[in-house]
């Protein structure tokens, strides 16, 4: 069986588990406490040298780091993984931009609001709402003219994207006004199998 380390206070983890359950796999879960240091201990560095969640850890042993590259590895062979070479492309350009533009300033500005000791400052904290709000409002733009991101369906590209942005509101980013953001949110939570984000326990 396969197994995933995970904390679920985080989107990147969220979005390995949403597949998952789309796909209906099973698989067993362990819970690491990140703010404990649960993922920097000696043994799970073994696992993980970078010390990050989520991972998956494959039935021969073999263990996967980095969430959008976990969602294409457990996507191949069915629908949320295009077949074709041009859309398949443009699913994984919107994965790098995810973790480029999206998660770094819609996450972060969720962990700060959570953790006001660890936010640097106000102003810093005002420039990543501001940046995840512009980065909410150019999917909204591509999406207004589709509904999925890649293609006719829903993809890797849509699920990565939708976890943090599902919460973007608890980091004060708003989503007033991106109705095609939030059509496209209701679509996906519309899937069989879904699965919502955790709610922050503090």
């Amino acid at each position: 069986m396969l197994t995933l380390y995970d904390c679920l206070e985080s989107g990147n983890g969220h979005k390995v588990r949403l597949l998952l359950s789309l796909l209906g796999r099973e698989c067993r879960l362990v819970l690491k406490d990140i703010h404990a240091g649960e993922t920097r201990t000696p043994e799970f560095l073994t696992l993980n040298p970078d010390g990050r969640i989520p991972l998956l850890r494959l039935e021969d042993g073999t263990c996967l780091a980095e969430s959008n590259a976990i969602l294409v590895w457990l996507a191949e062979g069915s629908s949320f993984l295009p077949d074709d070479r041009l859309e398949r492309a443009r699913a994984l350009a919107w994965m790098f931009w995810e973790q480029y533009n999206h998660e770094p300033n819609v996450a972060v500005a969720r962990f700060w609001a959570h953790h006001p000791a660890k936010c640097p400052s106000q102003e810093q904290l005002a420039q990543k709402r501001e940046k995840g709000r512009a980065a909410l409002e150019l999917l909204d733009r591509h999406l207004s003219t589709r509904d999925w991101l890649v293609g006719g369906r829903a993809s890797v590209a849509d699920l990565c994207l939708y976890s943090y942005s599902s919460v973007s509101e608890e980091g004060g980013v708003d989503r007033d006004g991106l109705d095609a953001l939030n059509r496209w949110l209701g679509r996906i939570e519309a899937l069989p199998g879904f699965i919502a984000m955790e709610p922050w326990s503090d």
